[in-house]
Parts: C-alpha cells; structure tokens; sequence
C-alpha cells in the first residue's frame, strides 16, 4: 500500500481517510442531532459577552461542561483560560484544539432577540461590549466536539486537549494575556502536544465552505504610539510654533510611501495604518504634542524589520525636518506573529476536511491582513488554522457586515459544518501512525 513522502514527513495515505467514511458518517449524524444545543450556547454567549481577561461567566459555563462529560478540568489558566484533558483509551498523539472567548468593545446595532446589552468603560469610555468576531461561535462549536469526542473517548487512540483562550483580541493596558500568556503557563505541555487544529468563522464566506491556507495565512502585527513633541502657539501667529499637527499629517502621508516604495508587493501584502490621532484642545491654540496610534502587518520576519526601520526613520526625520522631537514606540502594547500553518500538516490534513464539506466547498484563501494570536501556538507546535463560512446563502460578501463591526451577523446553520471538520481532523490525524 503506497504511501507519500513529503519533505521527509510520512503522510497519510488516502485510503485512510475513506476506511474512517462509516466513522465520519456518525459524526455528520451527532454533528447535527447537537446543533440546536451549540446554537443555544452560541446565543448564551452572546448575549453575556466578557471582553479579554474577564471571562469569567463565560469560563464557568465552560468549565462546567467540561467536567460534565468527565474530562479533567483546569481553570483559572492565563488569568480566565480553561483547559479540558480527554485521554482516549488507546495510546497515541496528543492533539490541542483552540476556540477564543472574548468579546469586543462594540455596541450591537442588530435586532437579533439575544442581542447584547452589556455595556463597560472601555479607555474612559461607556462602550457596548459584542461578540463581533465570532469568538461565542467558536467556543459553542467547540463544546459540541468536546461531547461527541467524550462519547467516543475508549476508542480515541490518543489525548485531545480542549484549550478555551481568553483575551485573543488583547488585554487591558499593563496586563498579560492571550495565547503568549497560555503557553508561557505551559498549555502546550503535561501532556506534550503533538499538533494544534483551530478555526476561525467568516462573515463573508458563504455557509457550507471552508477555506484555508498553508504557509503565511493571516499577518504579524505590531501595534505602535508616534510622540510628536513641537512648541504651542496662538493659532494667529503659526510661526511661533514648531507645528505637530502639520508634522502628524506629513508622517501619516509619508508614511504610505513604505508600502507604495519599499515593499515587493509582488511577493508579500503589508499594511500601515494610522487610526487615530490625538492633540490639541482649541481652534486657536497650536498645541505642544501630538499622539498618533497605527497599526503594522507583514507576512515575512524581513518585511517586518523593514516596516519597523522604514516607520522610525521616517517619523523622527519628518519631525526633524520641522524642527520637531519624535518618538517612535513599536511594538507600543502588542504583538503577534505571522499565523503560519505547517505545510506537510495542512497537506497531510486537507482530505480530512475535503471528506467534511466535500471537495468543491473547500476553497484555498487569500492571505489575511487581520492577525491571530493562534501564531503563539504555532511557534512551538505545528497548526492548521482555517476559516468556517458563516455567510447567508446568496449574500453578495462585499456588502456582507464585517466582523468587528456593530452589524456583524453570522449565520448559524454553520455551526454543524464546524464540529464535524474539528472532529474528523482530530480522529483523521490521530489515527494516522506517525
């Protein structure tokens, strides 16, 4: 019986995948006898939404059924984080399979009847808090897979580690969090984990398809704080001053020329970009500082480098050139690596999810500007990261709300299509001899 050799990893051969047919045949069936039960979560969630690092409604409901299907339990992980330890009864790998838990500060503006009213102080603001990312989506899915996996558990040939994360979206300023947090506390060890699988729903991705890439999927991002320091003037008299504000908009203009000039678009994307500014008090006062606050993503480490030195270099000679003082904080709060999935696992896994939603609905994505802190997990072990359509049949994607957005809305018949591709993924590859 053949089998293929790709860059010296052994990798399954597809025969494997039609023997486990009748296997995935009685997922389908648990998948979607259990989706009116995930959906149930999913409302719960999202009407009680936490933001990073004060889940803890959210981690007790969790935790609670973690311990109901009889798993050991770990809480209090990564500040609110909890883990569940299945071991099958037959030895073999261990796999971890990671769904995010908090919400964002966004006000709902949709009329679903489990809308959020949760409201919160966010940076000396009354804010609405919603899950506008999907991240109850995730964790509803993955309570389904934890059941049906727990039903299965004496015929599992290895260990599943469910990791629940909180704070993916960030944490408060000065705190620790997140999936750097979870590893630092050894998420990934006693047991070793062997290979992580994690999924992402899409508000602009039809329902029924899933999508992924191997390699470079979604980008590293560096957050940054721009200190522009001039001397305030009466707004009568300009040349008295050293001017911030027109310094703020010649490096935000200047700037653009990193992607325009020095990036080889031809081979990675990147963005910078500014999204806020902060200075001055009065229209007739030229004020002394200005804040700028940006955001930076790359697919490579060198094009990352290159951002870096371009933004510093750019920003103090601009203020220099006006007589100004710039400083340059980057990262400022946060940081993210380049979610990469393994290339032999994504090859080695992408049957196991052709045989989920068939072949035509598995799509190969795009790289992704928007970033995840899932790359922590893939720094230390290999992962697949793909993406859940959560799109109404017939929507056109580009008029489809996006997620961090106040209209964000998924489609919730999705759900079933994500507990069985989770499921399969972690049955395919733990059956597969390594």
């Amino acid at each position: 019986m053949k089998k293929i050799l790709l860059s010296g990893l052994l990798i399954a051969p597809l025969w494997l995948f039609a023997q486990n047919t009748a296997r995935q045949v009685a997922i389908s069936k648990q998948a979607d006898a259990l989706a009116q039960k995930v959906i149930s979560w999913r409302r719960d969630f999202h009407e009680h939404p936490e933001l990073g690092n004060n889940e803890v409604r959210t981690a007790g409901i969790i935790a609670k059924h973690l311990q109901s299907l009889g798993m050991e339990v770990k809480t209090g992980v990564a500040k609110t984080g909890v883990v569940g330890i299945l071991v099958g009864g037959k030895p073999g790998p261990v796999v971890a399979l990671r769904a995010d838990m908090d919400a964002l500060p966004v006000t709902e503006r949709g009329a679903l009847p489990f809308a959020s009213k949760v409201k919160t102080i966010y940076n000396d603001q009354e804010v609405g808090v919603m899950h506008a990312c999907g991240h109850d989506s995730h964790m509803a899915i993955l309570m389904g897979v934890a059941e049906i996996l727990a039903g299965m558990k004496k015929d599992i040939p290895g260990t599943v580690k469910f990791i629940f994360q909180p704070a993916e979206e960030g944490v408060p300023a000065g705190e620790e969090g997140g999936a750097q947090l979870m590893v630092k506390e050894g998420v990934l060890q006693n047991p070793k984990v062997d290979a992580i699988f994690g999924l992402h729903i899409n508000s602009q991705t039809p329902v029924g398809q899933l999508t992924y890439r191997p390699g470079g999927t979604m980008a590293a991002v560096n957050d940054m704080k721009i200190t522009i320091t001039g001397r305030q003037a009466h707004g009568a008299y300009p040349w008295s001053s050293i001017d911030p504000i027109v310094v703020a908009a010649q490096i935000v203009n200047n700037l653009q020329t990193i992607v325009s000039r020095n990036l080889n678009i031809t081979e990675n994307p990147g963005v910078v970009t500014i999204g806020a500014i902060h200075g001055g008090v009065r229209s007739n006062i030229i004020p002394e500082k200005v804040e700028m606050l940006g955001t930076v993503r790359n697919f490579t480490a060198a094009d990352e480098a290159m951002f870096i030195d371009r933004i510093k270099t750019i920003a103090i000679k601009t203020g220099e050139a006006a007589g100004a003082k710039v400083e340059v904080q980057i990262p400022y709060s946060n940081h993210y690596p380049v979610t990469f999935n393994d290339l032999a696992l994504t090859e080695k896994m992408l049957p196991s999810l052709q045989a989920t939603a068939g072949a035509d609905n598995v799509k190969l994505k795009a790289p992704v500007t928007g970033a995840e802190d899932f790359s922590f997990y893939q720094e230390k072990v290999p992962g697949l990261f793909f993406f859940l359509g959560g799109m109404p049949k017939g929507e056109d994607p580009l008029k489809a709300p996006s997620h961090h957005t106040p209209d964000f809305f998924i489609d919730e018949s999705s759900f079933a299509l994500g507990v069985k591709a989770l499921c399969n993924l972690t049955l395919d590859y733990l059956s597969m001899k390594k």
